[in-house]
C-alpha cells in the first residue's frame, strides 16, 4: 500500500479502536524493540521469574514479535482504561478487609480486551484484503509493556509497568500483530525523572535497582503466580494485600492526571470484590469460591490460593477474632492453607 493510503488507513483503525472501548493506540515496527530479548534473558538468567516456567520455556518466542510469529511486520498496540475511581491504598486502614488489586475487582480484562481486539482486527482485515493479522492479550508469549512503549502508548517506569502521561499506570494492554507494514508512531519518552516514589513504596523492596523487579519478593507475584507457601520473612509486608497489589502503581505521580471517566464501564468494581471480610474469604469452600469470583480473573487462581492470602492477611490484622476459623484451618487438606493458619495463630498470640 502506498504510504497515503497507509495513513488513512491508520486513521481510520485509531478511530474504530477508539470506538470498541481502547483509549490508547499507537504502532510499532516489529523489529523496533531490539533489546527486550537481550533484558528478557538476563532477567531469567537471574531467577527473577521465581515459578513462572512458562516465562523461561518460551523465552524465544517472547523475546521479539518476530521469534512468535516469523511473517509479523507490524504491531498495533492498544490500551483500555481501568482507572479506580478512588485511592486503592485507603484499603491499607482497614485490616479486617482484603485488599484486591483494581485491575481484578471488575469483569475478567481477558474476555472483555480480546473481543474488542478481534473486532478491530476483523475491521481491518476487511479493509485490506490478504493481511494477515493475529490478536494477543496477556496469555500468549507477548511483551507488551515494551511493544507498547515502542508504539509511544507511554515508557516503562521505574517499577517496569508502562506508565501513559494521560492514562497512568491504569491500562490493560493489547497487541494486534499484521503483515501489513503499517507507518510507527514516534516511541514513548522516559518521564520519570528523579522520582523514586514507586520504588520507596514496595512493601517487600522487590526492585532492587530502577527499571528492574524481583517477582520473588512481589507481593503480586506471591498471592497469584507463587503456589505453595510464602516465604515467612515476606508475609508481614503483604499487610491485607490477598491478591494483587497496587502500592508502585497508586503513588506514581503520573496517575493523578488519569481520568476516571475514560474507564471502561466493564472494569467498574463488583461490590463485593472491593473490600472483601477476610472472615468471608477464610471460610470459602471450593464452591463458594468458584460461586464468588466466577467472570472475575481472580477464579484461575483457586480457593487455596486466595485463603492461604486471607489466613496470612488475618495474621497481620492483629484480630484475635480470627482465631476460631483460623483454628479450623489448621486442619485443612490443603497444605499451604494449613500452614498459613498456624503461622496466622502465631502472629496474633505474639
Amino acid at each position: 500500500m502506498v504510504a497515503e493510503a497507509l495513513s488513512v488507513l491508520e486513521d481510520r483503525l485509531e478511530a474504530v479502536a477508539r470506538a470498541h472501548g481502547f483509549v490508547a493506540f499507537g504502532i510499532a515496527d516489529a523489529g523496533s524493540a531490539p533489546q527486550t530479548a537481550e533484558r528478557l534473558n538476563q532477567w531469567l538468567a537471574e531467577g527473577r521469574h521465581g515459578d513462572m516456567i512458562w516465562m523461561e520455556s518460551r523465552a524465544a518466542q517472547r523475546g521479539s514479535p518476530q521469534g512468535l510469529w516469523p511473517e509479523v511486520r507490524s504491531v498495533i498496540a492498544l490500551g483500555m482504561s481501568y482507572t479506580p475511581a478512588h485511592d486503592p491504598l485507603v484499603l491499607a486502614e482497614h485490616p479486617d478487609r482484603g485488599r484486591i488489586s483494581v485491575y481484578a475487582q471488575g469483569g475478567d480484562y481477558h474476555d472483555v480486551v480480546k473481543r474488542a481486539l478481534k473486532a478491530v482486527a476483523r475491521w481491518l482485515v476487511a479493509e485490506a484484503p490478504g493481511a494477515e493479522v493475529k490478536v494477543f492479550v496477556d496469555t500468549a508469549p507477548v511483551m507488551e509493556k515494551p511493544l507498547s512503549a515502542a508504539a509511544g502508548l507511554g515508557w516503562q517506569g521505574k517499577h517496569s509497568n508502562l506508565v501513559s502521561r494521560e492514562h497512568g499506570s491504569w491500562l490493560f494492554l493489547g497487541a494486534i500483530y499484521t503483515t501489513l507494514e503499517l507507518v510507527p508512531s514516534n516511541p514513548g519518552r522516559d518521564r520519570c525523572g528523579s522520582c523514586t516514589a514507586c520504588q520507596d513504596a514496595c512493601p517487600t523492596q522487590a526492585f532492587p535497582a530502577p527499571y528492574q523487579v524481583d517477582a520473588r519478593r512481589c507481593i503480586s507475584y506471591l498471592t497469584i503466580e507463587h503456589d505453595g507457601a510464602i516465604p515467612h520473612e515476606l508475609r508481614r509486608g503483604i499487610g491485607n494485600r490477598v491478591y494483587g497489589c497496587d502500592d508502585c502503581l497508586a503513588v506514581c505521580p503520573w496517575n493523578k492526571f488519569a481520568e476516571t471517566a475514560h474507564a471502561h464501564r466493564a472494569f467498574l468494581p463488583r461490590a463485593e470484590l472491593v473490600a472483601p471480610s477476610l472472615g468471608d474469604l477464610l471460610a470459602l469452600d471450593d464452591a463458594a469460591f468458584r460461586q464468588v469470583f466466577a467472570g472475575s480473573p481472580i477464579k484461575r487462581i483457586g480457593r487455596g490460593r486466595m485463603v492461604r492470602n486471607a489466613a496470612i492477611a488475618a495474621g497481620n490484622s492483629g484480630d484475635a477474632g480470627f482465631r476460631p476459623v483460623l483454628e479450623r484451618l489448621t486442619e485443612d487438606e490443603t497444605p499451604m492453607v494449613a500452614e498459613a493458619a498456624r503461622w496466622a495463630l502465631d502472629e496474633l498470640a505474639s
